[in-house]
């Protein structure tokens, strides 16, 4: 088997995900990094981890999709013989008033920000080495409640409940697991639909006065997946600068 750790992270072809990705390689997994269809974005990555001396591939899978999630887990203990950290980013952001949203709307987030997490958690809970880490990222408008925001809240929130319960379903294996809940962050899924005035209003919301970077966020994920974080379980880190 394998003796080097071995980490997933879900849409780690881009923003949060990437930073993640290249932040758990920089700190010794070999990082599997999931796109659904960006496979340029994804090689991207990769070649920025090997040019930096790391340990990565590529791996196109569609989350919302059980059996891709299911192949996707096959094909990495097949080549590495182990998996010890799923890091759950892969996700969607449409911004709506409840009344607004459209069927299409409901189904891709429902579709892909829970049921993705679902059923790459499932997966992982089989599948994990003792020891592992779970880690989904959610967000902090699950506190803060925003308008515009209730589809996408919904979904995150429901994956904080989940993660919650799953870590005492694994009881006895040593695994974590826990959820990230990142504030206002400066990603194109972040400023993708959003007016100038929306972005300098959100970004002055924290004390600090600025929008998170991806590596903000991908610092704290590396925390909870390292020997210091083993002792945080069933919880949701809100790293949002004091937003919330």
């Amino acid at each position: 088997m394998n003796a080097q750790k071995v980490a997933l992270v879900t849409g780690g072809s881009r923003g949060i995900g990437a930073s993640i990705a290249q932040k758990l390689a920089n700190d010794g997994f070999t990082v599997i990094v999931n796109y659904a269809n960006s496979f340029d974005e994804a090689a991207k990555v990769v070649e920025e981890i090997q040019r930096q001396g790391g340990s990565a591939k590529a791996f196109q899978a569609d989350v919302a999709n059980a059996d891709a999630v299911r192949q996707l887990f096959d094909e990495i203990e097949a080549q590495y013989g182990r998996l010890d950290v799923l890091v759950n980013s892969a996700g969607i952001l449409k911004l709506a008033p409840l009344v607004e949203c459209d069927d299409a709307l409901i189904d891709a987030h429902i579709d892909i920000n829970l049921k993705g997490s679902i059923y790459t958690m499932r997966e992982a809970a089989k599948r994990l080495q003792s020891g592992g880490r779970i880690i989904n990222l959610s967000t902090s408008v699950v506190g803060l409640k925003l308008e515009n925001y209730s589809v996408y809240a919904a979904t995150k929130a429901a994956v904080e409940t989940l993660g919650a319960i799953l870590c005492k379903e694994l009881r006895g294996r040593e695994i974590t697991v826990n959820s990230v809940a990142p504030g206002p962050t400066a990603t194109k899924l972040f400023f993708d639909g959003k007016s100038d005035e929306l972005i300098d209003r959100l970004a002055k919301m924290p004390p600090l006065e600025r929008l998170a970077e991806p590596e903000d966020i991908a610092s704290v994920v590396a925390f909870l997946a390292s020997p210091a974080g083993g002792w945080i379980n069933g919880q949701t880190l809100r790293a949002n600068g004091g937003i919330v």
